[in-house]
């Protein structure tokens, strides 16, 4: 069983070069004959494997794909595949200590490494997660545990109008309700604004509320845009307020010494949450969180139970850590392809990844009627169409036609976004298994589309 499946996902694997960018998505017929009752017998692993090689899986986006540049890509490192599946068929119980004591030091090894790449004391402490959604509820819950304690409705929470979405809904799960969260308008290079950022907490003091935390990004999704995390760092540091940085995209850059500039303040944090199955490359669900006072993090998750094992408080214990007892030996998907690669190959990745993003932005520049409204801050960049005398409608449709054309040609897939009304198309450059004539073929096959709808508008090149 084991000898086919590898078989299978090899070739697949294998053939991801020359893979269109996206299956066929448009399936909802296919979903409702796959809908059935619980099987009462068995079925050969061939014919389970069979359909879902050959059909199920292609109808999907090629995220381990070299032409995917939409959302923010992650890649899927085999090393990983091969640790989760060494994980899930050892199955050891990783989440106390005691259960499997040489396990959980390899997971409590990696939150150090990250920890000092994201320039964090030895004090951190952190946890693996599914992902960023669930490493900035707990960053969270560990703010308002410390600052509020039983006083939520006092709370309020700053984050900005780029915020992923996660921030609002992880607050109103972590009780800190809708009206108590601040959404903070953004400058030019949609960043937050920290002077109206600091009139808001100003206000909330003034009103008797209690501001115990601004979320800031290191890397939007939108346009990839970096807050001023020096400037808010210092705004937090003189009012008392936690600042935690979703890292989701952008953290991981933090290791490459030389772009560590561009996110700077981050280490001056006091929790940072990112997203090993992106900025390391890594399959879905390894999210992390790290927390500068690790005693802080503790304090909000910890919890025991008569039939636990004594703690030992000299080694990492995930239990006193993270909101889960029961859950998966995430640690290994990390450890693996770390120890297998080393680190420094995960830099030179970053860094050509930054290489290619300032590569493509530089190409888009002198294609007639792209207009770069973001450059890349570190590898993520968005642009629109235009013409003489075209309003922003016009703009707007005419972005949305140029996706839509460049996904009709199957090298790339990238995504859009609205940004104050304004359609934007973009490109996000993060998967290790794109090179420079990946990234060519993106600026080619936008090329060719934008020059196609400006002369279907009767505009000369």
């Amino acid at each position: 069983m084991g000898a086919d499946v590898l078989r299978r996902v090899v070739e697949h694997l294998s053939g991801l070069d020359n893979a269109p960018a996206s299956g066929n998505v448009d399936v909802a017929d296919l979903c409702r004959r796959l809908a059935e009752p619980p099987p009462d017998t068995g079925t050969p692993l061939d014919q389970l494997l069979d359909p879902l090689f050959n059909e199920w899986v292609g109808h999907s986006f090629t995220t381990t794909g070299p032409g995917y540049m939409a959302y923010v890509p992650g890649g899927g490192l085999y090393p990983s595949g091969l640790a989760e599946f060494i994980a899930a068929t050892t199955n050891r119980f990783t989440g106390v200590w005691q259960a499997a004591p040489a396990l959980v030091q390899l997971e409590a090894n990696v939150l150090s490494w990250l920890a000092e790449w994201m320039g964090y004391p030895t004090s951190a402490r952190g946890l693996l997660t599914s992902g960023g959604s669930m490493a900035n509820f707990s960053a969270i819950v560990t703010a308002r545990e410390h600052h509020l304690g039983e006083r939520l409705r006092d709370g309020v929470l700053y984050t900005s109008t780029h915020a992923h979405h996660c921030v609002a809904k992880s607050a109103r799960l972590a009780g800190i309700l809708g009206d108590r969260v601040r959404v903070i308008g953004v400058d030019e290079h949609c960043r937050m604004d920290v002077s109206e950022l600091a009139d808001a907490i100003a206000d909330d003091f003034d009103e008797g509320l209690r501001p115990f935390m601004v979320v800031s990004s290191a890397g939007t999704t939108n346009t990839g845009a970096v807050d001023p995390l020096e400037a808010i760092g210092d705004l937090c540091e003189a009012r008392g307020l936690w600042h935690h940085v979703d890292g989701a995209y952008g953290a991981c850059f933090h290791m490459v010494p030389e772009l560590r500039p561009l996110l700077a303040g981050l280490p001056r944090t006091d929790s940072v949450a990112l997203d090993p199955h992106k900025g390391m490359f890594l399959p879905y669900g390894t999210g992390a969180l790290i927390v500068r006072d690790g005693e802080l993090l503790r304090a909000a998750h910890a919890g025991h139970a008569d039939y636990l094992p004594d703690l030992n408080a000299e080694f990492y214990d995930p239990s006193q850590y993270t909101p889960e007892l029961s859950r998966p030996y995430r640690g290994l998907g990390l450890w693996l392809p770390l120890k297998l690669y080393g680190a420094a190959k995960f830099r030179a990745a970053l860094a050509e990844k930054r290489e290619l993003a300032l590569f493509a932005a530089e190409a888009l520049s002198r294609v007639s009627g792209i207009v770069l409204d973001a450059p890349p801050q570190l590898s993520l960049l968005a642009f629109h169409l235009t013409w003489p005398g075209a309003s922003t409608m016009e703009e707007n449709e005419a972005t949305d036609a140029l996706l839509a054309r460049v996904l009709q040609r199957q090298r790339v897939m990238l995504t859009g976004c609205q940004v104050d009304g304004r359609h934007l198309a973009r490109i996000c450059v993060l998967s290790f298994r794109t090179r420079r004539r990946h990234v060519q073929n993106a600026v080619d096959d936008v090329a060719a589309a934008a020059a196609a709808l400006r002369a279907e508008r009767g505009v000369v090149a």
